[in-house]
């Protein structure tokens, strides 16, 4: 392959280029065989590598960053879909030790008002290490669920509730081997959670949500917020007298698709924008707007509360899955944050939606250099934060005074991304127009 120029402007390189069309082109590496390939393929002027092939852009596993991250030097334009520690915020113990201090520094440096902004996760502590911690919190509250997860695994696995220290006794007993046998960095294999025993139901069903956040850049913080999402709905109908029945408390696709009446179409899972409706038209517009308010500040606080443990990289961008629960009261409750959410659809409808948050995710990372650095909006995807909030760009002159500055995020609103994008993007050099694809 051609030696990279990198003329100019950014993120315009060239392989062979044709002086005619003046086409650049971006030369990919994909480690999944999911939508996220299908994307990639169909983006015009990519073209993959194989192998040890020479790439500009990798879209990758966690094993490969592992493995493979610090031999790699990146030149300028290279972008990769992970930042080297992101498991400071994607594993289930690391995430809430981070939170837990990031409170506290809140705590001391400001006040009990704004560390009081960070009781969006469940009271959690790791196992083994904080055992005892635990023991006495678990003791204080008799009768009450709580949830074990094991702190590295995904779709539900090994997770289960308990009510009795002796289930965890069992459970203990078993982990105990010696410690030359647990690999250092895997002693603290579980988290206790408590469970949150009132679940908010539609149809007497529990269903958590999935919100999809794109981070650019770490110092400064830089973080985009994706319109659509889902919430995924358990198949049995809930109730605490049964805590064995992984269907009814877990959400999880993975988890639900083996029950046995699980219908694929019909599936689990609710556009967000339809659970969004449904919500105002129950509660109304004002209760719904704080619950988005106060999602919003889960998004933005535990970004934060990695943002000085993540090694911040130009070279590197992560989108990251949400899973939040609401409870009755329409509070939401923040589980916890996948570095590699599934990509892989359950419907048609799924497949169609991760396709468009694939591509714009590709549109904000801008490998073709086709955005100006200052835009609030691209496709999907609105700028929440800018190394501070960012708000919408129609504000009212007469309420400007009264400083109603609204913050610049449309969860679960209309996503008129094709009109959007064909506003934004001058097409592809090469390229009449951007195509529309649905």
């Amino acid at each position: 392959s051609s030696p990279l120029q990198t003329s100019g402007y950014k993120g315009s390189y060239d392989c062979g280029k044709n002086e005619e069309e003046g086409r650049s082109c971006v030369r990919y590496k994909c480690g999944l065989l999911n939508t996220i390939q299908d994307v990639l393929r169909q983006r015009p002027g990519w073209v993959e590598v194989k192998d040890d092939g020479e790439w500009d852009f990798n879209w990758c596993d966690v094993g490969w960053l592992r493995e493979n991250f610090d031999h790699s030097y990146m030149e300028e334009h290279v972008r990769i879909n992970h930042f080297r520690n992101h498991y400071e915020l994607t594993r289930k113990n690391l995430m809430v030790k981070n939170l837990k201090r990031y409170r506290k520094n809140l705590e001391r440096d400001i006040g009990l008002m704004e560390a009081s902004k960070c009781d969006f996760f469940p009271c959690t502590f790791a196992l083994p290490s904080e055992y005892h911690l635990f023991v006495e919190e678990f003791k204080r509250s008799p009768g009450s669920t709580w949830i074990m997860k094991p702190v590295a695994k995904s779709q539900g696995k090994g997770i289960f509730l308990f009510r009795k220290l002796k289930d965890i006794m069992d459970w203990k007993k078993d982990g105990t081997r010696s410690e030359e046998q647990k690999d250092a960095a895997q002693v603290e294999s579980y988290v206790a959670q408590r469970y949150i025993e009132n679940p908010y139901l539609i149809n007497g069903r529990k269903f958590d949500l999935r919100v999809y956040v794109l981070v650019t850049s770490y110092v400064p913080l830089k973080a985009w917020l994706y319109r659509d999402g889902f919430g995924r709905f358990s198949s049995t109908r809930f109730s605490l007298s049964s805590i064995d029945d992984k269907y009814m408390h877990l959400t999880n696709v993975a988890v639900q698709k083996t029950a046995p009446d699980y219908d694929p179409e019909k599936g689990c899972k609710w556009q967000m924008q339809q659970l969004r409706r449904y919500l105002t038209a129950k509660h109304g517009r004002e209760m719904v707007e704080t619950l988005f308010k106060e999602m919003d500040n889960i998004f933005v606080r535990s970004l934060q509360s990695v943002q000085k443990v993540i090694i911040n990289d130009k070279h590197c961008f992560e989108l990251y899955g949400y899973d939040i629960l609401l409870d009755q009261n329409l509070k939401p409750w923040l589980i916890e944050v996948n570095a590699s959410p599934s990509h892989t659809p359950s419907s048609q409808e799924d497949y169609e939606m991760k396709c468009r948050l694939l591509e714009d995710t590709l549109n904000v990372v801008d490998m073709e250099g086709r955005l100006t650095g200052k835009e609030k909006r691209v496709g999907g995807y609105d700028l929440m934060w800018n190394d501070g909030p960012v708000y919408r760009e129609d504000v009212n002159l007469e309420t400007f005074a009264s400083s109603c500055f609204t913050a610049n995020t449309h969860l679960g609103c209309v996503n008129d991304r094709e009109k959007q994008l064909r506003r934004l993007l001058k097409p592809f050099p090469g390229q009449k127009k951007m195509e529309s694809r649905s």
